[in-house]
């Protein structure tokens, strides 16, 4: 399936240290979260992916037309350098498309812009690009295959928020105070499967899961997949901290790719 990216965002939250770059190209250990994402996918087997660019679209653009093998892979140095010797590759038999879907656009009318791209897909993937976990994603896509809804999306149990989750009475009084991650709270991690007929309940200038997917509630066609595994969003300089530490352990719970395991724990 073709996996579609949203790469327009401005990462204000990160300010600071992504002025110079969009959100996506924040680098997590030598690579960008981006590049993470994709990864993930392409150890799936979804290697056809649609980057929908907006905020400083020519770095994520010069980064591909760049790219630099070595960065990440192990290999063999010979003849002074002009012979290399990679021991595997990263992106060889990815396909890339890369589409300006313009500064200001919601993430609805991005995945709009693309449309003509998916022509004849039935069903394919959507990611906000600014997420990682190590759920097993074949499960999902066997899941939804299964049902009669038109979008489904990762729910997900923040566990680093510095938010607490407060119950208050009509009176005010307070009942309690959780943190997120004891709230029983859970949230929208992206990682969406949708279906073509999604783009029937899609207006110019909406955002994707109010107005566009408060329609297809309605309709019961809207369905999620709970996971209470790892999961970490890069939404903050903190959250890219995390995601530092976690790579420089070298056991980052997403990189699949290295650690040869699918997680489990899923729940419907």
């Amino acid at each position: 399936m073709k996996v579609v990216l949203f790469c327009g965002g401005a990462g204000m939250r990160l300010r600071g240290y992504s002025e110079d770059v969009p959100k996506p190209m924040v680098t997590i250990g030598a690579r960008p979260v981006l590049w993470h994402v994709m990864k993930y996918y392409a150890h799936f087997g979804h290697k056809d992916f649609l980057l929908c660019l907006g905020y400083k679209a020519n770095a994520i653009k010069n980064y591909f037309l760049e790219y630099e093998e070595s960065v990440s892979n192990d290999f063999v140095f010979s003849e002074g350098g002009r012979k290399l010797q990679f021991m595997q590759r990263d992106i060889d038999d990815w396909k890339i498309t890369f589409v300006d879907t313009g500064l200001r656009s919601t993430i609805a009318d991005r995945l709009r812009l693309v449309e003509p791209h998916l022509k004849g897909e039935e069903m394919f993937l959507a990611n906000y690009s600014d997420g990682l976990t190590d759920f097993p994603l074949p499960q999902m896509i066997d899941e939804f295959s299964k049902r009669n809804s038109y979008a489904s999306f990762l729910s997900v149990q923040p566990r680093t928020s510095s938010l607490d989750a407060v119950s208050v009475g009509e009176d005010g009084s307070v009942r309690d105070i959780k943190t997120m991650k004891d709230s029983g709270i859970w949230v929208n991690g992206g990682y969406f499967i949708l279906r073509k007929e999604v783009f029937r309940y899609i207006n110019p200038g909406e955002e994707l899961i109010y107005e566009p997917f408060q329609r297809m509630i309605v309709e019961g066609k809207v369905w999620s997949q709970r996971y209470p595994g790892f999961w970490q969003c890069m939404d903050t300089f903190r959250d890219k901290q995390i995601l530092d530490e976690l790579e420089a352990s070298g056991s980052a719970p997403w990189c699949l790719w290295k650690n040869g395991h699918c997680a489990a724990g899923v729940t419907a």
